[in-house]
């Protein structure tokens, strides 16, 4: 009896080829990393990268670090924030997308744990986040921080129709309310009252 050994996986085809029309560096990333524990792929992402060339980098990433440092300085000591920004100069990644902590969906959420392992793997001592966006409140059929995951179903926060929910932004200025209703609809099904308290 011959044995039939499992073709080795490959990413697909379609989702490569219209990357690569975007972002060429990724689809490179990712051709390499497909079979490779997360860790690694997290670390080849926070990979050491050249200084800037171009007279305006320079010049953005000297604002930026004057930044850091000033923000940097209220939370942590000297010595600490020499470190941190020696460490940004050679790995300058900052996470964005937690839509001004509003709600982390899946999608979010799992972006976040990638770069956080990123950090982590590579021996790190801060981890920046960009904590304002843009991005509404759905951003695909019920995905996005207006929309909550309890388990079989997807609850809209904010009782407000999906064409409004992809025109409102994370950051929009205005009282926002909950859809108590909906919440507690799905409470008897699942924990979803945990949410009530801290939402």
């Amino acid at each position: 009896m011959t044995a039939v050994a499992d073709p080795i996986p490959t990413p697909p085809v379609e989702i490569l080829a219209v990357l690569s029309l975007l972002c060429p560096e990724v689809v490179r990333d990712i051709e390499q990393n497909w079979n490779a524990p997360v860790s690694d792929y997290a670390r080849h992402l926070w990979r050491p990268v050249a200084r800037p060339a171009s007279d305006p980098a320079i010049a953005a990433r000297s604002i930026l670090r004057d930044v850091l440092h000033q923000r940097l300085g209220a939370i942590m000591q000297p010595e600490e924030v020499g470190k941190a920004l020696d460490e940004f100069e050679h790995r300058p990644v900052i996470q964005s997308g937690l839509h001004c902590l509003l709600l982390m969906d899946r999608i979010t959420f799992d972006a976040l744990m990638l770069a956080w392992l990123g950090a982590v793997e590579s021996g790190l001592s801060a981890f920046f986040c960009f904590m304002g966006t843009t991005m509404t409140m759905e951003t695909i059929g019920r995905e996005g921080p207006g929309w909550l995951d309890v388990g079989d179903d997807k609850v809209n926060l904010f009782g407000m129709g999906r064409h409004k929910l992809c025109r409102k932004s994370a950051c929009a200025a205005g009282p926002v309310f909950l859809n108590k209703r909906a919440l507690e609809a799905v409470g008897d099904e699942t924990d979803a009252s945990r949410w009530l308290g801290t939402l």
